[in-house]
C-alpha cells in the first residue's frame, strides 16, 4: 500500500492521459523491487546457519565414532577453533579435537592485545617493505572484526608512548597518525599528543624526569582464553562436534595414500577410536611439526619456537584505562604495561626455546621485564620481585617461509601447507587475524578436497561469538535489577559471558548457600570464589555445563582467569572450586584430590612454589578469626576483643584503642579487601605480630 501511494503521488504531477501508463510503470517497478527485496531477505533468513544446544561429552563421543566428516581439525587453540567456526557456518560437517584443553597453550598466554602492529608499520616505512605494510593493513582490518564479533570480551585500549627526547615528538606523532591512516574507516579512535603535564595526569606512575610529552594511540584488548573457549562453543552450536582432552595418535590414509581420518585417544578414559574425515587440518600451533611427522616421518620442521614471558603485577602499577608501550628496550625489544582484569600485565620477551607442553618462565626473563618496567616508572615507585602475582611463558609458533628459497627466512604472516596426502597445516599468524587465517584455510580445503559447502564463501565477518549477540555496554544494569548482584560482579559477568551472564546468575541463585548472608531488600549475595577477585560459584557450574570444562585446571586457567591473575590465591581456592566441580562432574574424593594435585603442579608453571609460605593465607585466616559474626566484615568491637585476648591486652585500654584506631581509621567496620589494603604497608602488619601472623616482605602479596 505504501508503494502504491508513492506511485500515486509521483503520477499526480503528470497529465491525465499519461498518468495511467506512468503509474503502471512506476508502481510495477516498485512492486518488483519490493518482491526482490522481500525474496532476498527471506532467502538470507533461510540461509542463516542453524544453531543447536550443546551436546554432552558422551553424545559427542558417540557422534565422532560413527560419522564421516568433511573436516577433522586437530588443535583447539585460536587457529583450530577459528577453522571450526568458519567451516561449520559454511555448512560443512566438522570434528575438532584438542589434546589438552581449549586455550591451554599459546592462545591463553598472549599480551591480550588485538592489534595491527604499530612496530611492523614503522619497519615497513623504514625499509620500504610493502609486505609488512600489507600485513599491518590486514591486521587492522581484522582488529575491527575481532572487536565487533566479540564485544563482550574486548575493549578499546589507549596506549601511551612516553617521549623523553624532543625529536621523538614529531617522529612518533607521525607514526601513530600513519597507523590511523592505514586503518582508514576501521580506525578505533584518533591518536593524539599529550603535554608533559597531561601525560602525568593520565599516567601518574610515569617517570617525569626529562619527560617531554607523550603520544597515545588505540588498539584493542581481549580476554584471550575466554575468546578461545567461546569460539569452540560457537562452532559447536553451529554443528561442529568438538572435544577437548582428546589427542590424535595416528593419521589414517586410504589406498591412494590420501588422509581419511585419525586414530584418537580420549585422555580422560584412555579409550582409542577412529574419526573418519575427507580432510584433516593441522592447527596445533607450536606442535604443528609433530602432526606433520605423523603424516611424513622425513618432513623438515617449519616451526621456529620462541618464548614470550609475561608477568602480572598489582593494579596500582598502571591506570585503569591507559596502557604503556616502551618501543625500544635496552636490548631492542618492546615491552607493554597494560591494565587487564583488575591487575597489570607486563611483557613480553622473545627467546628461542624448545617446544614443550608446559613451558616455564625463566627467572632472568622475569627480572628483565621488571627492570624495564621500573625504568619507565617514577623513582619513588619500587618494583620488586615480590610484586609478581603470577608469571607465565607462551611458545610463539614462528614459521619458516615455505615459499622462500631461503630456508632460514621466517614468514611474517600465516602459512598454509598442503602435503602430498592432503594434510592441511595452518601455522604462524597471530590472535588478531585468527578469522582471516581460518577463512583462508577453509577456502583452500574446499578447493583441494573438492568439498561441497552449503555456502560458497565465509560468513564469519557477521557471526558473533556466543554471548555477543545480545550484549550492550549497559547490559549489566539489567543483571543488577533482575538478580540484585553487586555492580562490579555484574559488570564482570557481562564482560565475560555477554548475554549468557543471566544463565550464570540463575545458577548462582539456584545453588546459593542456604546458610549464606541474606539481605532484606532481596539482593543476591553472590558467593565469590575469592574476596580478591570477582569470580562467583555460578561460573564454575556454568563452565562445566556449557563450556566443556572437564578438569580443575580448565576452570582455574581458561574459564576463569584466577591462575593467571594470582597464582597464590588460585592455590588457596583450589579446594573450594574442586568441591563445586565434584558436584557437577560426579567426582569421588580420590578423583577430587587428584585434580587438586594436578592443578597445583600447573600453578608451579604460573610462577608458584607451593612449598613457600603463601603471604595471603595467614592474613585471610586471621580475618576469618577476627570476623566472629561471620558476616564478611570486622567491626571495631571484634578487633578490640581480639587485641584484648592477645599480648596487647597487657597494655592499657588507651593503647588498644589506639591500635584499633590505626587499623580502622574513621570506619566502623572493615572488609577483607580493605583489610588487605591496610596490610600492604609492612609497618601496619607489625600491629598484628601479637596475633601470631608471620610477616612477609612483599609489597604486593606476590610471589
Amino acid at each position: 500500500e505504501v508503494l502504491m501511494l508513492g506511485a500515486k503521488v509521483l503520477t499526480s504531477r503528470f497529465s491525465v492521459r499519461a498518468r495511467p501508463w506512468l503509474g503502471l510503470l512506476v508502481g510495477g517497478s516498485l512492486l518488483s523491487s519490493a518482491y526482490l527485496i522481500t525474496r532476498s531477505s527471506s532467502e538470507a533468513e533461510e540461509d542463516k546457519p542453524v544453531r543447536r544446544a550443546i551436546p554432552s561429552r558422551e553424545q559427542t563421543l558417540a557422534s565422532l565414532r560413527v560419522k564421516e566428516y568433511d573436516l577433522l581439525v586437530i588443535g583447539g587453540g585460536a587457529s583450530g577453533t577459528g577453522v571450526a567456526v568458519d567451516a561449520a557456518t559454511r555448512g560443512l560437517s566438522v570434528a575438532m579435537i584438542e589434546r589438552d584443553d581449549f586455550a591451554s597453550g599459546t592462545s591463553s598466554r598472549s599480551t591480550k592485545l588485538v592489534h595491527g602492529g604499530v612496530r611492523y608499520l614503522e619497519n615497513a616505512f623504514k625499509h620500504l617493505d610493502y609486505g609488512q605494510y600489507k600485513l599491518v593493513k590486514e591486521a587492522l582490518y581484522e582488529r575491527y572484526n575481532y572487536l565487533n564479533l566479540a564485544p563482550h570480551l574486548t575493549n578499546l585500549m589507549p596506549i601511551m608512548i612516553p617521549l623523553y627526547k624532543w625529536w621523538q615528538v614529531p617522529y612518533y606523532w607521525a607514526g601513530v597518525k600513519a597507523y590511523d591512516f592505514v586503518a582508514g574507516k576501521r580506525k578505533l579512535a584518533p591518536s593524539y599528543v599529550l603535554s608533559k603535564r597531561k601525560a602525568l595526569e593520565e599516567f601518574p606512575m610515569l617517570r617525569d624526569k626529562e619527560l617531554k610529552g607523550a603520544v597515545v594511540y588505540y588498539d584493542g584488548q581481549t580476554n584471550d582464553s575466554r575468546m578461545n573457549v567461546l569460539l569452540a562453543v560457537t562452532a559447536c552450536e553451529y554443528g561442529a562436534d568438538v572435544l577437548n582432552h582428546t589427542e590424535a595418535i595416528a593419521l589414517l590414509k586410504d589406498s591412494d595414500g590420501k588422509l581419511c581420518g585419525a586414530i584418537v585417544r580420549d585422555r580422560l578414559t584412555n579409550e582409542e577410536f577412529a574419526i573418519k574425515a575427507k580432510g584433516v587440518v593441522n592447527a596445533t600451533g607450536p606442535f604443528a611439526d609433530r602432526i606433520r611427522r605423523m603424516d611424513d616421518h622425513n618432513v623438515a620442521n617449519i616451526i621456529v619456537p620462541s618464548s614470550g614471558v609475561h608477568v602480572i603485577l598489582p593494579d596500582y602499577f598502571s591506570p585503569k584505562t591507559m596502557g604503556l608501550l616502551d618501543p625500544s628496550t635496552s636490548d631492542g625489544r618492546v615491552i607493554f604495561l597494560l591494565p587487564w582484569e583488575g591487575c597489570t600485565i607486563a611483557g613480553t620477551t622473545d627467546t628461542p626455546v624448545d617446544v614443550t607442553d608446559r613451558p616455564l618462565p625463566l627467572e632472568h626473563e622475569i627480572e628483565f621485564i621488571l627492570k624495564e618496567v621500573k625504568g619507565y616508572l617514577s623513582a619513588d615507585i619500587s618494583v620488586q620481585r615480590g610484586d609478581v602475582l603470577s608469571s607465565w611463558s607462551g611458545i610463539r609458533p614462528l614459521v619458516k617461509d615455505i615459499n622462500s628459497k631461503d630456508t632460514k627466512k621466517l614468514s611474517r604472516t600465516h602459512v598454509i601447507e598442503v602435503s602430498e596426502s592432503n594434510l592441511l597445516t595452518l601455522a604462524g599468524g597471530k590472535w588478531t587475524i585468527y578469522r582471516k587465517m581460518a577463512e583462508d584455510l577453509v577456502d583452500r580445503a574446499v578447493r583441494v578436497l573438492s568439498l561441497k559447502p552449503q555456502r560458497s564463501h565465509s560468513i564469519t565477518e557477521k557471526v558473533k561469538v556466543v554471548g555477543g549477540e545480545g550484549y550492550s555496554s549497559t547490559l549489566f544494569i539489567k543483571l543488577v535489577q533482575q538478580y540484585g548482584l553487586d555492580t562490579e560482579i555484574a559488570r564482570h559477568l557481562v564482560k565475560s559471558y555477554g548475554d549468557r551472564a543471566f544463565i550464570v546468575a540463575s545458577l548462582e541463585q539456584k545453588y546459593k548457600d542456604k546458610n549464606a548472608k541474606k539481605f532484606d531488600d532481596g539482593r543476591l549475595d553472590a558467593k565469590q570464589i575469592s574476596p580478591l577477585l570477582p569470580y562467583i560459584e555460578g561460573e564454575i557450574r556454568y563452565s562445566c555445563r556449557y563450556e566443556f570444562a572437564c578438569k580443575l585446571v580448565d576452570v582455574m586457567a581458561n574459564r576463569t582467569r584466577i591462575a593467571f591473575l594470582n597464582a597464590r590465591e588460585a592455590n588457596y581456592v583450589l579446594p573450594f572450586v574442586a568441591d563445586i566441580m565434584a558436584q557437577e562432574m560426579g567426582w569421588d574424593e580420590a578423583t577430587k584430590n587428584r585434580e587438586i594435585d594436578e592443578a597445583r603442579k600447573f600453578l608451579d608453571i604460573m610462577g608458584l612454589s607451593v612449598n613457600a609460605a603463601p603471604p595471603l593465607i595467614p592474613y585471610r585466616d586471621l580475618f576469618t578469626k577476627l570476623d566472629t559474626t561471620h558476616d564478611g566484615i570486622v567491626s571495631r568491637q571484634e578487633l578490640r576483643d581480639a587485641f584484648k585476648a592477645s599480648e596487647i591486652g597487657k597494655y592499657s585500654a588507651d593503647d588498644i584503642e589506639a591500635a584499633v584506631e590505626t587499623v580502622m581509621g574513621k570506619n566502623a567496620e572493615i572488609s577483607f579487601s580493605e583489610f588487605m589494603d591496610f596490610l600492604q604497608d609492612t609497618e601496619n602488619r607489625k600491629i598484628f605480630d601479637s596475633l601470631n601472623v608471620d610477616d612477609v616482605d612483599r609489597s604486593g602479596g606476590g610471589l
